[in-house]
């Protein structure tokens, strides 16, 4: 009879312990990018999906510097089957990703699995993480840039439409009539540009020749036909603006906020991502009124550049990952996706369309109104050599600061640029 109770409890014992392994807590490794405002939203993020997967899926974040030393990183672990099991990746950054092997496909098994679906995100984002007819990631926000504003000055200037945009948004020549206006009536810097960092510039010239549809890359080949044109005309207007001093010239990134946010700048050219810089000042009571729009039409319709924080699922050489860490994984995603009304709090435009759709995202000011150049979109070209930190920036921006500064003429910079991009 003892023999039989010790059997008894063996056996319960062991489907103790088999029930305890099939529901084992699964540890999603996770690496992002994300520092200043975007890291503290991510972290928060974090807390609140491991608060709510508790015993089930627990993620370990770990945050890395920003750009090339990412990548680099992410090549170099992904090679030897130690990168993560996740991560935050630009989709501007994929088709190297794709070209290098070190990220996965996301399979229709895997949408299916997280219960998204093309048809969540605006064409443009959606296309950004496609390559070669196959989505290598899963986007997050789209963070453009946009066109900040000084309703105080504005209004005092006569410069405010009924709604309380700016007036002049419709054509260059309105907008410029707008700017000297604000000249006119004693404003410093009517529009305050990143004008000293040719990386930055990239983004509003790019969304200029986009308004022209414009391309870099035409079948592989750079500024084929008219393009070169279009981005000499793209250089023309900005070096004009400057030249009128009616732009802020060979200004930083820091100097180009400072400038708006003193009043010096009665307008900005800026990333969404400095809308929680506007937010706090603004709530301890030390910024004006003030608003954000989708970029003017200076040429034929809207069109601003835009690029993507999105998830992708590292290619871990030699290490294949269980169907219970893939599951897991995409739930982290996909959850990641549908509670990012938080996240659009830093500024970011949700990717996933039922967020942007909700009630509290259309009370959320600015951010829904300028949310709506999601339809106007264009991300970098489908190269390799594009993306952010690629060297097509790199090769581009040397060429962006003396001309928009005035030192270089147009033409002649797209000249250099086309020897440059060519020697790619």
């Amino acid at each position: 009879m003892p023999r039989i109770m010790t059997l008894a409890k063996c056996m319960a014992l062991a489907a103790g312990l088999f029930a305890s392994a099939a529901h084992a807590e699964e540890t999603v490794v996770w690496w992002d990018f994300l520092s200043g405002g975007d890291g503290v939203r991510m972290k928060q993020l974090l807390s609140d999906f491991n608060a709510a997967h508790q015993g089930k899926i627990k993620i370990d974040a770990t945050t890395l510097e920003w750009g090339t030393p990412f990548y680099a990183k992410v090549q170099t672990s992904a090679a030897v089957g130690e990168a993560p099991d996740m991560m935050t990746y630009h989709a501007s950054r994929l088709p190297l990703a794709v070209k290098q092997g070190v990220v996965q496909e996301i399979t229709a098994d895997d949408w299916k699995t997280m219960g998204i679906t093309k048809a969540d995100y605006a064409t443009a984002t959606w296309d950004a993480v496609t390559v070669d007819g196959k989505q290598y990631a899963v986007p997050f926000d789209t963070h453009p840039i946009v066109l900040y504003y000084n309703k105080d000055i504005l209004k005092k200037a006569g410069l405010l439409t009924d709604d309380g945009k700016p007036k002049g948004m419709e054509s260059r020549q309105a907008f410029t009539d707008t700017l000297k206006a604000l000249k006119a009536a004693g404003v410093k810097f009517p529009l305050g540009s990143v004008t000293a960092d040719g990386n930055f510039m990239f983004r509003t010239v790019y969304s200029l020749m986009g308004q022209q549809d414009g391309e870099l890359m035409t079948d592989g080949k750079f500024l084929v036909g008219d393009n070169a044109k279009k981005l000499e005309n793209s250089l023309a207007v900005l070096q004009e603006w400057t030249k009128e001093g009616l732009q802020s010239t060979y200004t930083d990134y820091p100097a180009t906020v400072a400038l708006f946010t003193s009043g010096e700048a009665a307008m900005m050219i800026n990333g969404v991502w400095e809308v929680p810089t506007m937010t706090d000042l603004k709530k301890d009571g030390k910024l004006f009124e003030w608003g954000a729009v989708e970029l003017p039409v200076i040429f034929n319709h809207p069109s601003t550049y835009a690029d993507s924080h999105t998830f992708a699922i590292p290619a871990n050489k030699g290490k294949d990952m269980t169907p219970e860490k893939r599951a897991a994984v995409l739930e982290v995603i996909s959850w990641m996706d549908k509670n990012s009304l938080f996240w659009a709090t830093a500024g970011h435009i949700p990717a996933y369309g039922p967020v942007t759709a909700t009630a509290e995202y259309k009370a959320m000011q600015p951010n829904a109104t300028y949310s709506v150049l999601t339809s106007n979109m264009i991300f970098d070209p489908k190269s390799p050599l594009a993306g952010i930190a690629g060297p097509m920036f790199d090769v581009m921006s040397n060429f962006f600061v003396p001309t928009l500064n005035g030192e270089m003429e147009p033409a002649k910079a797209v000249e250099e640029i086309k020897a440059g991009l060519d020697d790619l």
